[in-house]
């Protein structure tokens, strides 16, 4: 893996029995590149991101993560969840969230307190969460979960950014202010982004590439080379319409082959189409 690239699969593939879930993936992830990962429930999206979390084998090639093998709780991997539930009696603070980035990967000898406050801070602070660190978690909103769960993902200075459907269950003000803390924390440090989602709207603007998975196969170009009627037909093997309207992509087709969850008819709305 050359100089830059913070993630690797070559001629990865991955297969549960018969079933091939993807294969011949070959995919680089630079610094400071944002890449999407689409495609319909099933495809294999979230086990792609678990092959470079460690937790997957792939059945054929190669994973790589900082230019080594990669392996289960590496520090070089900042991870972003979706949005979860928080019981209103647990005790945990935001900042203690924040720690658990930390503490996920203490083997051996542990970060010194001093060290480890003051990265935690310095993780909060370029989230701009210093305001309600010191709060439990279940009187946060949603919105402020999510930004201290980045916080979390950046603390211990990562090369690559996993979020798998960060944005969910968040409203569109939320969507788009951590859309744009991921954005921002990509382009500040030496990192890349792997980002699975449903709704590409709010973080268009900030993609540089895209990975499509259907049917057992991959597409990987920029949102305009692969979100298109051809494209997408022949990834599905069956026709699949891409309408541009109104400063939307709409995605048609039947409801066997169609690309998400909502139904035959799939909007990925879209700023400036």
């Amino acid at each position: 893996m050359g100089s830059g690239q913070c993630a690797q699969l070559v001629d990865a593939a991955v297969a549960f029995g018969q079933r091939v879930l993807w294969k011949h993936v070959n995919l680089e992830i630079a610094e400071h590149e944002f890449v999407v990962i689409l495609g319909p429930n099933g495809a294999g999206k979230t086990t792609l991101l678990r092959v470079l979390l460690g937790q997957q084998r792939l059945t054929e090639g190669k994973a790589f993560v900082a230019g080594k093998p990669v392996r289960r709780g590496s520090s070089n991997i900042g991870y972003i969840p979706q949005r979860r539930t928080v019981d209103s009696y647990a005790p945990i603070r935001g900042r203690d969230l924040v720690a658990m980035g930390l503490d996920g990967h203490k083997w051996g000898i542990g970060w010194p307190s001093r060290a480890k406050q003051r990265r935690i801070s310095a993780a909060i602070d370029a989230v701009g969460a210093s305001s309600y660190a010191q709060a439990p978690l279940s009187v946060l909103s949603g919105g402020e979960q999510q930004r201290l769960r980045v916080a979390q993902a950046l603390v211990t200075d990562p090369v690559l950014m996993v979020c798998d459907e960060p944005l969910v269950s968040l409203d569109m003000n939320h969507q788009q202010a951590v859309a744009r803390l991921i954005d921002q924390a990509r382009r500040e440090r030496p990192m890349g982004v792997l980002f699975v989602t449903h709704e590409i709207n709010p973080i268009l603007p900030y993609v540089d590439r895209v990975v499509y998975i259907a049917g057992g196969r991959v597409k990987i170009g920029t949102p305009d080379e692969v979100l298109r009627t051809e494209v997408l037909s022949e990834l599905y093997g069956s026709h699949v319409e891409v309408l541009r309207q109104n400063g939307r992509i709409i995605v048609l087709a039947d409801e066997e082959n169609a690309p998400h969850v909502h139904g035959a008819e799939t909007e990925l709305r879209v700023s400036n189409v």
